[in-house]
């Protein structure tokens, strides 16, 4: 079988597995990093969703063989506990419920914000809609990506 070499979280993993075998499974499979999780397996409900060079992609959309090479992060990689400003917000506004989606949409938050610091509610809304959320939490997300952008923002100590 080939091996793979990839960049996850910052550490270069090396693969194996067969060419088309989806991101998604090396990640959890392989790599044991289960925060990217199987939803539909046809990159519609966005519960696999993970940054590829801080674009929001679809893991079981990639094959092995496309992502050798290149650079990924996944949730347990977004930051060291918990830290980041969209996992903050998410935890303040309660967003979660059964929290099986919401890995794949804060990682598709925190690509949104990196892009778009401060974007606005249509813009919020036309990227989450790639979403499936089945508690229905769309409300809270959106209040959360907005308090995750006023966290952000906010100075630092020095």
């Amino acid at each position: 079988m080939p091996r793979y070499s990839l960049r996850i979280n910052g550490k270069l993993q090396t693969v194996t597995a067969e060419p088309d075998t989806p991101l998604l499974w090396v990640l959890r499979d392989e790599l044991e990093l289960t925060g990217t999780k199987y939803g539909c397996g046809v990159g519609v409900c966005g519960a696999c969703t993970v940054q590829e060079n801080g674009v929001a992609v679809r893991a079981c959309q990639i094959a092995v063989s496309a992502a050798a090479g290149k650079t990924y992060l996944t949730i347990e990689g977004l930051s060291p506990a918990a830290g980041h400003p969209c996992q903050k917000a998410w935890i303040e506004e309660d967003v979660a419920q059964c929290g099986f989606c919401q890995p794949g949409m804060i990682m598709e938050a925190a690509a949104l914000l990196g892009r778009r610091p401060q974007a606005n509610d249509s813009e919020i809304d036309a990227v989450m809609a790639q979403h499936v959320c089945r508690c229905g939490t769309y409300r809270r997300i959106r209040r959360a990506i907005h308090q995750a952008a006023a966290l952000a923002s906010e100075k630092k100590p020095t």
